[in-house]
């Protein structure tokens, strides 16, 4: 037997290290404690210690037949980790030596909340979490001033475009991520992606551990229920599998504050707000994600099969705007997604590594509006002349998604790396009605197939500096029907394709030890997504016909760390900008009898300047204390009427149902070892500010406060005790904890004070 200790250098212990003999099948990982016990055959070995953020460690051992040697090691930080991850804080990691602007926020300090991955990201520099409810409601991110479409999310590097709603950022738990790297504005090619605001990458957690199992419930206001479980092993012969599932569910029947229409006058009084409760707004979805497959192979680092099913149901409240109301209309869906992973570091040959990706996703998505009454926020109901609420609709939409994925890195020497990634993406939709008592299919499918190409070189002569230059090939087919006659009842497919070429460069330079400075610029495009072209078949209307984004994007960002004794401290400021032309934004358009849908266009040239500032400072272990500020100046750049060649009146003006100036705060407290080792309180109080935003052009009418979303300071509070090094976990939050009114994307009420309660345990190692 061999056994002993692993620490690290800042003399902490390190669990879940990696720990075995080379070249053999024996091996396992590190307790909580740091611990390890291997048994052997006699001989002599390499004991090799791994562990995600610390560098490899291998050390000659002599096992003797009957006798137990005791091998203690201290490992040190590793830098070459998720291209060089430096903590630097509780919560936020900044990715040091890459020359791209990215942060790495660790969701470990979150696993014991109610929070979901999107709440997570809100601790991120320039990062605003925009919501037009409560729990399943539509969610966009916010990204130094793009949000929406203009930011892409990933799962281990997966594009997610087509993966349905359950799979949303803010229906996801916390728990599901080890990390969430964030990069911002220039994208690196290894993502093969066409944001133009930057790109969130999920990191699952994929450390060898023998066995493990992580649960959790939750149980808060307007009936919220909140579930995950995740455990899996890995066998010494490299066969390892994991299942990750969840659930959410919740009446969202929170009061709001809105006009109410009197249906004997048929009048609504706008500037009378009456308290009332959402009364048709309940939301649950399940996913369960399994994985099989082996790992540490001659022939594959890393071989997965996996397989995801998710069903969502959801009543729609309201429209795009808060003055509609309805009481029936819901959506339901379910999606079925196999796929495939393969890694191999030093393939064929030293320094090339390769990884492959592949999935299916299939999303069935039905739409439900059928009933014959109208109602009031009161929830009284008044029967119509006609069906439908919004429009008269019973309607099956068949997503059929098609994503693979292919990098290699070769690294030539220390100073040279090559990246070559590439991007293939196809969908198809088919829509069929259920209204009549046969089925009737659409005749013309909705298509698009999208192929990215992404080559870059990465040059690092020295730890002091490093530079990238890169460029990217974007392609896109679309078909799908247009319509040819002016009552649009009769239509032909049409098809289109579109190609670009892209370029950038970024490097960062230390200025001292420390102090780190990062410049990066990018002509970069925006192909249209699947919504944008083709709607959601009910609220949002797609345009066929909407171009590619262009756009200039310059980021430069400068950062200081230092640690002294029990102190650390973090600065970091960022300076952005963006001259975006045929910008993608979407408007609220006016339909007859009062209703509204969301509508897609392109919007000549827009101008974005701004900033960021981040700080933190963390105390030994006991207290850490931060937060960050933004200011992001999107402005019309429109000198000329799109529509005519008039003079623009909105040139110069801030676009529309955009905020521009937001900023977090955040101090959390641990009591380590209280009442008994091994156990630890922690108090979290946290913060949002909002500064007033229009939207709608801030020179038509805004004045009355009309269209104005008005300026907003939520509080939080969260308390959570674990006991025995983690293995039992026990929390209570309070979130908005004054009540205060929170209002986002057009002014769409959010819940008011909450209450939220959470058990989890970990067992394994």
């Amino acid at each position: 037997m061999i056994s002993g200790r692993i620490l690290s250098t800042e003399k902490e212990t390190v669990d879940f290290a990696t720990v075995y003999l080379k070249g053999t099948g024996y091996g396992g990982t590190t307790n909580h404690e740091g611990l390890y016990h291997l048994n052997a055959p006699a001989g002599n070995y390499t004991l090799v210690v791994s562990a995600v953020g610390y560098k490899t460690v291998e050390k000659a051992v002599v096992l003797t037949a009957g006798s137990r040697v005791k091998q203690n090691l201290t490992i040190t930080p590793e830098t070459q980790q998720l291209d060089e991850v430096t903590i630097v804080s509780t919560g936020v990691s900044r990715v040091k030596r890459s020359p791209f602007n990215a942060v790495a926020v660790d969701t470990k300090e979150l696993q014991n909340t109610t929070k979901n991955l999107s709440d997570a990201l809100t601790k991120a520099p320039g990062m605003k979490l925009r919501e037009s409810g409560g729990v399943g409601s539509d969610m966009q991110l916010m990204l130094d001033g793009f949000s929406g479409k203009h930011v892409k999310v990933f799962i281990d590097g997966v594009p997610q475009e087509g993966v349905g709603s359950s799979f949303g950022l803010n229906n996801i738990p916390v728990n599901f991520a080890d990390r969430i790297e964030v990069y911002k504005g220039v994208v690196p090619v290894g993502f093969g992606t066409d944001a133009i605001g930057g790109v969130i990458n999920i990191v699952t957690n994929k450390k060898h551990r023998r066995w493990f199992l992580d649960a959790s419930y939750s149980y808060g206001s307007f009936n919220t229920h909140k579930s995950y479980v995740n455990f899996g092993q890995t066998f010494k012969n490299g066969f390892t599998y994991e299942i990750n599932a969840f659930q959410n569910y919740s009446d969202n029947d929170y009061h709001i504050y809105a006009s109410v229409e009197d249906f004997e006058t048929g009048k609504i009084d706008r500037d009378k707000k009456e308290r009332v409760k959402r009364f048709n707004d309940t939301f649950h979805n399940e996913a369960i994600v399994g994985k099989l497959g082996v790992v540490d192979k001659s022939w594959a680092d890393r071989l997965m099969l996996g397989f995801t099913y998710s069903n969502m149901y959801q009543e729609i409240q309201t429209g795009v705007r808060q003055t509609i109301v309805y009481g029936q209309k819901h959506r339901k869906g379910h999606s079925l997604m196999p796929s495939l992973e393969y890694g191999k570091r030093n393939l064929f040959t030293k320094g090339l590594d390769i990884v492959l990706t592949a999935n299916y996703n299939r999303n069935l998505t039905t739409n439900v509006d059928t009933a014959s009454y109208k109602y009031n926020w009161h929830g009284d109901k008044k029967l119509m002349n006609s069906p439908g609420e919004q429009s008269y609709l019973y309607s099956e939409a068949n997503n059929n998604n098609w994503n693979g994925t292919f990098t290699a890195n070769y690294r030539l020497g220390r100073a040279h790396t090559f990246t070559f990634n590439h991007v293939l993406n196809a969908f198809h939709r088919s829509n069929t009605s259920l209204l009549a008592k046969e089925a009737s299919t659409d005749a013309i499918a909705k298509e698009t197939r999208k192929n990215i190409s992404g080559l870059s070189y990465r040059l690092m002569p020295s730890e002091h500096w490093n530079l990238s230059v890169f460029g990217k090939y974007y392609n896109q087919f679309v078909a799908g029907p247009i319509a040819i006659n002016a009552n649009q009842d009769d239509y032909e497919r049409t098809t289109r394709s579109v190609s670009s070429m892209g370029y950038g460069a970024a490097g960062t330079y230390f200025i001292l030890p420390g102090l780190q400075a990062k410049l990066s610029y990018e002509k970069a495009y925006r192909l249209p997504t699947i919504e944008e072209m083709f709607g959601d078949e009910d609220l949002e209307m797609g345009d066929i016909g909407i171009k590619p984004e262009r756009s200039d994007n310059l980021n430069f960002n400068l950062s200081y760390h230092r640690s002294f004794g029990k102190h650390s401290m973090y600065v970091e400021g960022g300076l952005v900008y963006r001259n975006t032309k045929d910008y993608i934004q979407r408007n609220v358009a006016d339909l007859s009898g009062g209703k509204y849908a969301a509508t897609y266009v392109n919007y000549g040239k827009v101008l974005t300047k701004g900033f960021n500032l981040s700080a933190r400072y963390s105390f030994a272990r006991w207290v850490s204390v931060g937060g960050n500020f933004t200011q992001m100046n999107v402005r019309d750049n429109m000198k000329k009427s799109i529509s005519s060649n008039a003079e623009n009146l909105a040139y110069g003006e801030r676009m529309p149902n955009l905020p521009y100036i937001f900023a977090d705060s955040d101090v959390t407290f641990y009591w380590r070892n209280l009442w008994k080792k091994g156990n630890v309180l922690t108090v979290t109080y946290d913060n949002q500010y909002l500064h007033n935003f229009t939207y709608y052009s801030a020179i038509f009418g805004s004045n009355k406060g009309e269209y104005e979303v008005p300026s907003q300071f939520s509080h939080n509070l969260a308390l959570s005790y674990s006991l025995k090094n983690g293995r039992y976990n026990v929390s209570f939050e309070c979130r908005n904890l004054t009540d205060e009114k929170l209002y986002d994307n057009f002014s769409l009420q959010k819940a008011g004070r909450a209450f939220y309660g959470k058990i989890r345990v970990y067992f394994g190692n």
